[in-house]
């Protein structure tokens, strides 16, 4: 049998920390009093000086972020004995046509295989809690965590890869495990691919969006991230009980891409200019997020508006990009 620790304040490993949803995980595991290590590969998939201000942000509330790529680094020296927990945020995102599958394999496979086989070696084993997605259920996201995944993507195939590869080692009692699928998340520090960001860009700055064919139908439980940070974090407190159990983290409200985009332009008291474009393969038409488990077990209750998370996200990037 492994030792396994369940002290305060833990020592807690974040990858991925100098992205969108990462670099608030840090923010608020630092806020409940943790020690916090952030890695992060600075991935060029998007403007790497976004992440570098995500880095200097949390530089600034002494959280240090290692540059460290998980797929070839020696990461021994990162994942000791002394570490608690591991929330694990690293991967390759989205349905992008410039990536390819060994983008996604290596990144949300090998990566996550990596970190196991350090982990398998230690005495005295963090806390692992496996970020995953809604795209694994595939093109209609609304099932409960039992039911079978349908991944339409490689997106989405690779990181259920990664998820049951960190549940194989929980069910193997190699270490505990949860994994937690994100629905829509969107707010600050939103990358600038996904739709808020890009949609509060061409509003301010008279450029044409991109909306691809058939997807102002599409449904969306778009959750702030601060609602997804709740999720996250709440799994510390409840640690035996998640141990490999997978849990939906989202919103139970629907919301169409033609609502979000209506939103967007009555927050910016404008007209946003739609460049159409073809249907993108993978992308889903419907995600709504199935939290009954959350709820019993985590106490999750996601309570912020659409337009209240949006008219968050528009002052961000009012802030940082119009100075």
């Amino acid at each position: 049998m492994y030792l396994y620790k369940m002290k305060y304040p833990l020592k807690i490993i974040v990858t991925g920390a100098a992205g969108f949803i990462g670099s608030h995980t840090c923010e608020r595991l630092h806020l409940l009093g943790h020690t916090v290590i952030g890695v992060d590969n600075f991935s060029s998939y998007y403007d790497v000086a976004l992440k570098e201000a995500n880095a200097t942000i949390l530089s600034n509330q002494n959280i240090t972020v290692h540059r460290t790529d998980l797929r070839t680094d020696d990461l021994s020296p990162l994942i000791t004995e002394d570490v608690d927990a591991i929330f694990h945020l690293a991967a390759q995102p989205g349905i992008s046509s410039d990536s390819s599958f060994e983008d996604y394999y290596t990144n949300n496979v090998i990566a996550t295989q990596r970190m196991l086989d350090v982990i398998e070696k230690l005495n005295s084993k963090p806390y692992f809690i496996n970020i995953a997605t809604s795209s694994i259920y595939g093109l209609v996201a609304t099932l409960k965590e039992d039911d079978a995944p349908l991944p339409a993507s490689w997106y989405g195939v690779t990181k259920l890869a990664a998820e049951q590869l960190v549940l194989a080692y929980s069910r193997r009692g190699l270490l505990k495990a949860t994994s937690l699928r994100l629905y829509s998340v969107y707010g600050p520090r939103e990358r600038p691919d996904k739709l808020y960001t890009r949609l509060i860009d061409c509003g301010l700055n008279n450029k044409s969006f991109p909306l691809f064919e058939g997807s102002l139908k599409h449904l969306r439980s778009f959750t702030y991230v601060q609602d997804i940070v709740d999720g996250i974090v709440s799994v510390l407190k409840h640690q035996e009980a998640c141990n490999g159990e997978i849990f939906n983290l989202g919103t139970e409200n629907e919301n169409s891409t033609q609502t979000g985009i209506d939103t967007i332009e009555e927050i910016l008291g404008l007209t946003v200019k739609i460049d159409h474009q073809p249907a993108r393969p993978g992308d889903q038409s419907r995600t709504k997020a199935n939290i009954d488990k959350a709820r019993r077990v985590l106490n999750y209750n996601p309570q912020t508006s659409l337009k209240e998370g949006l008219a968050a996200q528009v002052a961000w990037f009012s802030d940082c990009f119009l100075k």
